[in-house]
């Protein structure tokens, strides 16, 4: 892989997780936002970078790789917009959907909160690895159906 998809990939991983953490403050969606991040935010962008033609369907190994990295990225611009509103919104306001995590931020130490974010980054990496494989394999088999048709 080139630097240059590695940064596009990358801006629009974090586009990507700011936008889903301002949606999961939501009461109702914000569930629905949550397992959109952690499950499919690299099936969204890949779809997406090929749509516009910045990607090709690449290998396997490749498409994995991308898609660990979305997860990885999207989940750190995640957290780092999401963890501190809803410290400040803890503070001032008694929301029964926040206050686990409120909770856990006025209780937890940095170093605390610093690696449960680090071990769910790697999960939400893990399955949006998956999820790109998933998306890679489906793109490919919808590319060979259409030069069936063309033929």
């Amino acid at each position: 892989m080139n630097k240059l998809l590695l940064k596009q990939v990358s801006i629009l991983s974090i586009i990507a997780g700011i936008i889903l953490a301002f949606l999961t403050l939501i009461p109702f969606i914000g569930q629905f936002a949550f397992i959109i991040l952690m499950a499919f935010v690299a099936a969204f962008i890949i779809t997406f970078m090929v749509k516009i033609d910045l990607l090709e369907i690449l290998s396997i190994r490749e498409s994995v790789v991308l898609g660990a990295l979305i997860g990885f990225i999207s989940f750190l611009a995640f957290a780092i917009v999401y963890l501190p509103i809803v410290a400040i919104l803890g503070r001032f306001f008694s929301l029964y959907y926040l206050y686990g995590i409120s909770m856990l931020l006025n209780v937890g130490s940095f170093g605390v909160i610093f690696m449960l974010t680090i071990f769910v980054a790697i999960l939400s990496a893990t399955i949006n690895a998956f999820s790109a494989f998933i998306t890679f394999y489906v793109l490919e088999f919808l590319k060979t159906l259409d030069k069936n048709d063309n033929n």
